[in-house]
């Protein structure tokens, strides 16, 4: 799909996509005529329309618009050649309706028309959707469904914390992190603290020399903690049925830790030999996940965003100003893609434990008052800047160069980072 002149549209289309069904609206080019219908949301319904439109006008550029930029009806569409996407936010559409509808009444196959409308009055304000390529695609999926296993696998881990928390608390402390084989395996063999308790202290050390615990004192340890530990409760009618769920929650944290693993395979795969990933690579903290996700957050098209700006802003970094009279106020950017928004924020907090300037930046935030995840973001602002002028350069970021840019420039943030160096000296 490329970008087309609006001239050479043969016809516009205003999609309104549900579920089951499509309510769609088609103007073609030169008359006022406007034809309503809907389309079934199957492949074949979907396939029959769009070979239709191709012989009505005879291959032409037909445009479609849509409250969609990725999704089964996008997907579908995409394969099409002649097709060319104008995707457009929900939240334009809605106030565009309520501008001629106080009532807030709603129909689909009235948004149907008042997206053709839009497309047909506002094409100058509308971008078409140009797809990146199959392996950017695949991996902005990969990175994004990671994310959400992860998110799954926390949830996890914290119901199992809550479980055990009733019957069974101490392997809480003899276990630190929860989202490990280790911690599994264990409760897998002796979900209770009895039974625990009996097992032979052999057996014991045998499963934790195999799961690479073999330190002789930290052994000792967690067999003194094991055999000295002292029920929290002893009444069947609490253990039983919370070892049970206890046992549940462990096979979806495996299934979870498992699926994990094919993705970071999977993400691997692809990412590491695309030729921008060495740029998100050499970043502070950004290891093998962030890297992928920063690649992706960036794309291959950089021609998208003219400015660093203009990234701050879509990415949902950069705050709003709103003013009225003589009233003016700033607060975080409430639309915006939030799983990118998302990559860069954790980003730039992991990135606070691996480069110096960040640290001190993100210290001077909070000296000013600004709360942990204002200061974050701030830090993510300024990380994009930097970012942005990398990309479009193709050059690796370096550190060194960066704090030799800030002397030339005699940034204050430059006073502050030599303060942290002495103070850092001067410690023991």
């Amino acid at each position: 799909m490329t970008p087309t002149s609006h001239d050479t549209f043969a016809a516009f289309i205003g999609i309104d996509w549900a579920d089951a069904k499509h309510d769609l609206c088609l103007q073609a080019a030169g008359t006022a005529k406007r034809e309503r219908f809907q389309l079934e949301h199957t492949p074949e319904a979907i396939d029959a329309w769009v070979t239709t439109l191709r012989t009505r006008f005879n291959g032409q550029p037909v445009a479609v618009c849509l409250e969609l930029d990725k999704g089964p009806l996008v997907s579908a569409l995409r394969k099409y050649d002649f097709l060319v996407l104008f995707p457009i936010n929900p939240l334009t559409l809605a106030r565009y309706r309520e501008a001629f509808t106080p009532s807030r009444a709603k129909d689909d196959p009235t948004d149907a028309e008042l997206q053709l409308e839009l497309l047909l009055t506002h094409r100058d304000k509308l971008q078409p959707l140009q797809p990146q390529s199959p392996t950017m695609c695949a991996l902005a999926q990969l990175v994004e469904h990671r994310r959400r296993v992860v998110g799954d696998k926390v949830r996890t881990t914290n119901r199992l914390t809550s479980t055990l928390k009733n019957y069974f608390p101490q392997v809480l402390q003899w276990f630190q992190d929860k989202d490990t084989r280790i911690f599994c395996d264990f409760l897998s063999r002796w979900p209770t603290l009895k039974a625990a308790q009996l097992a032979r202290r052999s057996t014991l050390e045998t499963f934790f020399r195999d799961h690479h615990v073999r330190t002789a004192d930290v052994l000792a340890t967690r067999m003194h903690a094991i055999k000295t530990a002292t029920p929290l409760t002893t009444d069947e009618g609490v253990i039983a049925p919370n070892a049970l769920l206890v046992q549940t929650l462990v096979s979806q944290l495996r299934v979870t830790l498992d699926a994990i693993e094919a993705f970071d395979h999977a993400i691997a795969q692809r990412a590491q030999g695309h030729p921008d990933f060495p740029l998100f690579q050499a970043l502070p903290g950004a290891g093998p996940v962030f890297a992928s996700r920063l690649l992706v957050a960036f794309g291959e098209q950089r021609e998208r965003y003219t400015s660093a700006a203009a990234l701050q802003k879509y990415a949902g970094v950069a705050p709003v100003t709103e003013r009225s009279g003589k009233k003016a106020w700033v607060h975080w950017r409430l639309q915006c893609p939030k799983f990118l928004r998302q990559t860069f924020v954790e980003w730039a907090a992991e990135s606070i434990r691996h480069s110096f300037w960040a640290q001190v930046y993100y210290q001077q935030q909070r000296d000013k008052g600004n709360t942990h995840q204002a200061a974050v973001r701030a830090l993510a602002f300024k990380w994009l800047r930097l970012l942005y002028r990398c990309w479009q350069e193709r050059t690796p970021y370096e550190e060194s160069v960066y704090l030799q840019a800030l002397t030339r420039r005699g940034s204050s943030l430059l006073q502050h980072l030599t303060k942290a160096s002495c103070i850092a000296v001067q410690k023991p």
